[in-house]
């Protein structure tokens, strides 16, 4: 984990393998940023849809006892929105560098889309 101290707070940048085992653990809340398209067609299974044309950082509970970890395509967006989330005021944001590429890249588990038949399927990295 890469960890910079920014203006508004401290900014957590997770691997994909962090965030796989946190996840697996049960110990994140892990939110996806990306458009509902991108989304559908494949996903971190069991991850949150919060898209960024339509995030709110306000609307964001605070982290309880597990703390949220947003991630997008690239990784561009997710920082965008920890940042955005380190403006309103919470102290410390986390998420995925390289986004929902770098998972793939790690060859971690997600849903995919079957282009045969559109139907969604398990990818097994």
């Amino acid at each position: 984990m890469d960890i910079e101290t920014v203006d508004n707070g401290t900014l957590e940048n997770w691997t994909p393998e962090e965030v796989a085992e946190a996840y697996a653990a049960g110990k994140i809340i892990l939110i996806d940023v990306r458009t509902p398209q991108e989304f559908m067609f494949e996903h971190v299974d069991g991850a949150m849809l919060a898209p960024m044309a339509f995030f709110n950082a306000a609307n964001l509970p605070a982290d309880g006892d597990k703390p949220v970890v947003f991630h997008c395509g690239s990784g561009v967006r997710s920082k965008r929105v920890a940042m955005a989330c380190l403006e309103a005021g919470r102290g410390t944001v986390r998420h995925m560098a390289g986004g929902f590429g770098a998972w793939k890249a790690a060859k971690l588990s997600y849903t995919g889309t079957n282009m045969a038949t559109g139907a969604p399927q398990r990818v097994d990295g």
